[in-house]
């Protein structure tokens, strides 16, 4: 079963949500705005794509943080001590696929190949 984590009212969520059903793709979401993520798990994740990725820095979250904040982000753990603390801070959607890939974001054409529908 596919897991997608992310915030339901995210648009790129949304999308990626669709596109699953469209597909006729089973999977589950977990809103980790409303049900949190643990450090855990952002560790995992962290391992497997690098934190760099998973951090958003292009969101508006990001941008209302003091530039103190900001540059306090060095490495993999300060990053994933404040994404824990400030959810929208991670990239999203994050998937975990069956065959154990972690991917970041909605790209239609990776996609069809992480689900086997290529």
């Amino acid at each position: 079963m596919i897991e997608l984590y992310g915030i339901a009212n995210c648009d790129t969520v949304k999308k990626a949500r669709a596109w699953l059903t469209g597909h006729d793709i089973a999977h589950r979401f977990h809103d980790f705005k409303k049900s949190g993520v643990s450090s855990d798990q952002l560790q995992a994740w962290a391992r497997a794509v690098g934190w760099e990725k998973l951090l958003n820095r292009q969101g508006t979250t990001w941008r209302k943080l003091a530039p103190e904040q900001q540059a306090a982000v060095l490495d993999s753990a300060s990053a994933i001590a404040l994404m824990q603390t400030q959810p929208s801070l991670i990239k999203r959607p994050v998937v975990a696929w069956p065959h154990g890939l972690i991917s970041v974001g909605f790209k239609e054409p990776d996609w069809l190949i992480w689900a086997g529908r290529h």
